[in-house]
């Protein structure tokens, strides 16, 4: 299932529910049917999906999606939160909130 992320600030960011889920745990949020992400609570989720992505980097953990062990692609944590952390970060300096829905 996929849950899209929107923001008047940006265009749409449309991932997999499961990477959703564990990115919205990162900065404190639970991925419920339709959830927010005010932009007074911009500057914390930032800095907490900064850190996770830092904390990553240094362990040198990698992921395997269902598809990427058919072409033996791997990717770090930096990669595919990236998109939504350009989200957050254009989101709080145009002081605009992200939403999302499944």
């Amino acid at each position: 299932m996929l849950v899209t992320f929107q923001s008047p600030a940006t265009p749409d960011v449309v991932m997999l529910r499961d990477l959703a889920q564990y990115l919205l745990g990162l900065i404190g949020k639970r991925l419920d049917r339709q959830g927010v992400i005010v932009h007074n609570d911009l500057p914390e989720a930032i800095r907490r999906l900064e850190a996770a992505i830092e904390d990553d980097a240094q362990s040198g953990t990698v992921y395997e999606t269902p598809t990427s062990r058919a072409d033996h692609h791997k990717s770090g944590l930096s990669q595919r939160a990236w998109p939504f952390l350009d989200m957050l970060r254009e989101a709080k300096r145009q002081d605009a909130d992200i939403l999302w829905g499944l």
